[in-house]
């Protein structure tokens, strides 16, 4: 019998801690457990990661008692929670905490509920049947399986227009992966995906099928994950942490909108879930299959370099028509009717005349609230928020200013609170205030808003899409919540009100951003018999994301935008770490900033580095932020590296440092 216990501890200390074995829990103490430990003067949960006979210190505390029957992370789960430790910067207790869902996190075993949990025995209640497939699909089906019976892994890129049925290759994929009697996971960004995909999943697999996503109560995720850990389902379909799902033998993973930026992890561990798909594919000798009508270009590079198989589905089903797109040219608009107009003639008009026929339309925007900022038009002053540097929000529901990053909320000023004059004006729109000009324009249609306001409450996100699904609701206008995913085949119309949002974003990937969410936008139109029509409103008519958008050319986009990134060097050629240093002074930030900055320099001459640079919001919940850009081709390395750097650096008092692998924005 061993005498002492490997624990890994869910805080930030890359190590791991020895711990006796008392003789009454020899025979307890397994690989894989969760364990009760003294730490400094509380007691925390541990997780058993190693059995040993050796202790690296001579004064051993004890472990004081076992919290689970049987292991709770399992032998994969430890090599991939080991993999995300050295990938992402975070100590290897932080990443297992991940894994384990969030009620039982504090060292319960179970959580009393009156859920009942309404899944049968694995009864099988499926009902709808596979659809024939195009020989563009056929083909993509068939490359998948053949890695699924060799039990050999691979990552395919799908990469599919809008509309092209990349959907029913996962279904059928999953379907053979069962029928091998393996299990699989599929991720869907953003809930928003959700009750559409599930009601597809379950539709086909019945009771297989289990949710896990952000909504979920905690009582009800432990559920689904009891129910994944006992076999009673064999399909997880969820949001990122959906991955580390307990499943066994794994037949397929599959990540759809690969391209997301929400399968980025905010906080520690700041993982990729995608990444996080492709190690754990490797562990279960399975296929991955990323698909998406705009592929990230970091996946289309490695497809191009043969790292990746790509495939491809360049119809629309039932040889749809992809939607004509219309550009607007908002400066015109602005010389002729001599006022900045929210929409164009041309909008409008398409707008009467689909709702005379009885069709439906979406009016995407890509900013919540009613007035995008308040300023002064005699000194210029443009009201911020007083614990962030970021304009404040004005929202009509309920008559006030609020900053979307600390949810501060004052009252808007009818006279300019720094030069007294009364000359206040509301400048930009947000969705409200498209919503209250529709209303305007079009008395008589049923217009309904959805966006991170109108969706908060439990439930009301599945109401707005059911009414618009049954024709309750004639006009959706809403920010990127409605651009993914979404299957109307009613929708003859998409306008987009400012395709200029995103493309103003400090930030290397905003143009492919801009790309992305036109492309997607634009793929909700025509899904019918009716063939749909795009407006995309912009003053930036020649930039190439729009054109490349608008003419659905995805290859002429990734020509141009691979250029710029290699001439700068940003991702694909290089990997990002992003080191933030915060502090409530704002001279004391930088200074530390600029030693830590130095140091890392020291370490290594050949690195390239770049800051101290203010973030791009440089003050956030009265932290004064600087980010330190890390350039460089090993990842592993440069945690390495930074781990060293960080273990003897010495930071002052009231300094906080994050370090954030492969960024997702700056």
């Amino acid at each position: 019998m061993f005498k002492f216990a490997q624990v890994a501890v869910a805080l930030p200390i890359d190590r791991l801690f020895h711990y006796s074995i008392p003789e009454m829990l020899s025979g307890e103490i397994v690989v894989g457990k969760r364990v009760f430990v003294p730490f400094a003067n509380r007691r925390v949960v541990g997780y058993v990661v190693g059995l040993t006979d050796e202790a690296e210190v001579k004064e051993v505390k004890a472990i004081e008692s076992v919290i689970d029957k049987d292991p709770i992370v399992s032998d994969e789960m430890l090599k991939l929670t080991k993999w995300i430790s050295d990938t992402y910067f975070c100590s290897w207790g932080e990443a297992i905490a991940a894994v384990i869902p969030a009620g039982i996190k504090q060292g319960k075993r179970e959580i009393g509920t009156r859920i009942k949990d309404v899944h049968g025995k694995g009864d099988d209640l499926t009902s709808a049947s596979p659809h024939t497939l195009t020989e563009e699909q056929s083909k993509a089906l068939r490359n998948v399986i053949e890695s699924v019976d060799k039990k050999e892994y691979k990552t395919f890129l799908l990469h599919g227009i809008t509309a092209s049925g990349k959907t029913e290759v996962y279904l059928q994929a999953i379907d053979h992966a069962l029928n091998k009697g393996r299990t699989a996971i599929m991720l869907v960004p953003e809930i928003s995906l959700t009750p559409q995909t599930v009601e597809r999943f379950v539709s086909r697999f019945g009771n297989k099928v289990a949710v896990i996503h952000s909504k979920l109560t905690a009582a009800k995720k432990f559920l689904e994950w009891k129910r994944i850990k006992e076999g009673r389902a064999n399909i997880v379909v969820g949001a990122r942490s959906a991955i580390f799902s307990p499943m066994k033998d794994l037949g397929v993973i599959i990540v759809d909108e690969e391209h997301e930026t929400s399968y980025k992890q905010d906080d520690v561990p700041r993982y990729h879930a995608r990444d996080v798909a492709w190690m754990r594919a490797r562990l279960n000798n399975c296929p991955l299959i990323l698909g998406s009508a705009t592929p990230s270009l970091e996946s289309y590079y490695k497809a191009k370099a043969g790292e990746y198989k790509l495939v491809r589905l360049t119809k629309r089903i039932e040889e749809r028509l992809l939607p004509k797109v219309k550009i607007v040219d908002m400066r015109m608009e602005l010389a002729t009717r001599k006022k900045i107009a929210i929409f164009s003639k041309v909008l409008l008009d398409a707008v009467d005349n689909t709702l005379k026929k009885g069709k439906q339309a979406i009016i995407f925007l890509n900013r919540r609230g009613f007035s995008t900022f308040v300023n002064c038009k005699k000194c210029g002053l443009v009201l911020k928020c007083k614990r962030c540097d970021t304009v404040l929000v004005y929202h009509f529901d309920e008559k006030k200013m609020i900053c979307h990053y600390c949810n501060y909320k004052q009252e808007p000023p009818d006279i300019c609170p720094k030069c007294r004059s009364s000359y206040i004006k509301y400048f930009g729109l947000g969705t409200e205030r498209v919503e209250s000009e529709i209303s305007h324009q079009f008395a008589n249609a049923h217009i309904s808003r959805m966006d991170s306001d109108t969706t908060s409450k439990a439930g009301s996100h599945d109401r707005i899409l059911g009414e618009f699904k049954s024709g309750d609701t004639s006009l959706l206008v809403g920010t990127q919540m409605i651009a993914k995913g979404l299957d109307f085949p009613e929708v003859t119309l998409v306008g987009v009100v400012s395709a200029d949002v995103t493309l103003n974003i400090p930030d290397f990937r905003a143009s492919e951003r801009t790309f992305n969410l036109l492309t997607q936008v634009a793929g909700r139109a025509g899904r019918g018999e009716d063939g749909g029509e795009v407006i995309v409103q912009t003053y930036a008519p020649g930039h190439y994301a729009v054109l490349a958008a608008a003419k659905h050319d995805y290859d002429k986009f990734y020509e141009e935008e691979i250029k710029s990134r290699k001439e700068l060097l940003y991702p694909p050629f290089v990997n990002l770490i992003k080191v933030t240093v915060r502090a409530r002074n704002d001279e004391l930030t930088l200074k530390a900033a600029q030693n830590l900055a130095d140091a890392i320099k020291g370490e290594d001459k050949e690195l390239k580095v770049a800051g101290p640079a203010p973030a791009p919001i440089a003050r956030m919940r009265g932290y004064f932020r600087y980010n330190i850009l890390l350039k460089g081709n090993d990842r592993a390395a440069m945690c390495a590296l930074l781990r060293k750097v960080l273990g003897v650096f010495r930071k002052p008092h009231g300094v906080l440092v994050a370090v954030d692998v492969d960024p997702i924005s700056m």
